[in-house]
């Protein structure tokens, strides 16, 4: 649903922005009057001098009492949506629950948290993984998993990763009845510090 709004939103603004860029650069290169064109009564630009807003059309309404907050409140709740949208692009789409197949017909509700560390806890079982974090997202009958893996230094990725697949996501698979678990594995070698050699 983000996604959707996401691209409504960025193609509504997108949109708006190129006419309002589209209609001062038609302006200030004079197309009209190059062009032989006539521009609609009330039309703001037409001259290369015109302004986007005139000192009239800015100081029309501020001797007025209810300017003021207004103008407040409309740009304090533009800055509020502005900051929701921007936490919520930041915020990872985690799973919260995930449809368990009990064979019965009532089916079951998996908490997601709880699934992700499962599968982190055998992936950090395995031999050369250090630390995992998983994170599940998709839908509640079709979960992906995205599993971030700090391999020691002694680790390969590939038997790694292979392991991984045929023990931790198999076993979740399995555990709570899904038709596969899709997985993107993000790989990255742990740090050690430097020793000192005497």
């Amino acid at each position: 649903m983000l996604r959707i709004v996401n691209r409504v939103l960025t193609a509504l603004i997108g949109l708006a922005l190129l006419a309002l860029g589209l209609a001062v650069l038609f302006a200030g290169l004079d197309l009209p009057r190059h062009w032989g064109v006539t521009m609609p009564s009330g039309w703001p630009w037409d001259r290369p001098r015109d302004v986007v807003l005139s000192d009239a059309d800015r100081t029309r309404w501020t001797d007025e009492g209810w300017w003021w907050p207004v103008a407040l409140a409309v740009l304090a709740a533009l800055f509020v949506l502005c900051i929701w949208w921007l936490l919520a692009q930041l915020r990872q789409q985690r799973l919260d629950e995930v449809l368990v197949d009990s064979r019965d017909g009532e089916g079951a509700v998996l908490r997601g948290r709880a699934m992700e560390d499962v599968i982190g806890a055998e992936a950090e079982s395995q031999p050369g993984i250090d630390r995992a974090r998983v994170v599940l997202t998709g839908r509640r009958r079709q979960p992906r998993a995205r599993i971030g893996l700090v391999l020691a230094a002694y680790a390969k990725p590939g038997p790694a990763v292979h392991q991984l697949r045929r023990e931790a996501i198999a076993h979740a698979v399995t555990s709570a009845g899904l038709e596969a678990l899709p997985a993107e594995v993000r790989m990255r070698a742990a740090r050690h510090r430097a020793e000192r050699v005497s």
